[in-house]
């Protein structure tokens, strides 16, 4: 028999699950182009369908000219830059957590090293934060269709706050325990 959803209590391990979805889904919003373009990003050119003397022209002029992108109503750059920004917060907040979760603390010092990891993915998830809304700010994308990723991004912050949370308890009660000799 199951449980109802409504019933169920939050998984200890919903902080990494959640993480690697949202991981995913901010990457084909990347793949995307932050969102510009509705289908994920394809560059080679389509020549299917064409009359054969048309494919030829269209080959002969980008050879001709050395096209290889078409420019669009944004530069390309900076399609670049936050896509390179977003990647590697991406990536370095996967790697806070998987570090402090890697992390079991028997001292002082490595819960001092765990909670740091935890800061820092929570920071990394600020910084992602940021990096959206200048995206936003600065391309043609709809802001109302950024919302489900900052609501993920909100929702992986309390996870991992309450993740901190569960664990300063656990180092309280840790600090209490008489330390033997070995």
């Amino acid at each position: 028999m199951s449980v109802p959803v409504r019933l169920r209590s939050q998984s200890k391990y919903e902080f990494y699950a959640h993480a690697v979805r949202l991981r995913k889904e901010i990457t084909k919003l990347l793949l995307r182009d932050l969102g510009i373009k509705k289908l994920i990003r394809n560059i080679r050119i389509k020549t299917e369908g064409m009359e054969p003397q048309d494919k030829e022209l269209l080959l002969g002029v980008m050879e001709k000219y050395e096209l290889t992108v078409f420019p669009g109503e944004y530069p390309l750059w900076l399609i670049e830059k936050i896509r390179d920004s977003i990647w590697d917060i991406l990536r370095d907040m996967h790697i806070n957590i998987t570090r402090a979760y890697s992390i079991w603390a028997t001292n002082d010092t490595e819960a001092k090293e765990r909670r740091l990891c935890q800061d820092r993915a929570i920071a990394d998830c600020e910084s992602l934060l940021q990096e959206m809304q200048l995206a936003i700010d600065v391309l043609p994308v709809d802001a109302e269709k950024y919302m489900r990723y900052v609501d993920m991004i909100e929702r992986e912050i309390a996870l991992l706050k309450g993740w901190r949370k569960a664990d300063n308890k656990k180092n309280k009660e840790m600090g209490k325990k008489p330390q033997g000799k070995g």
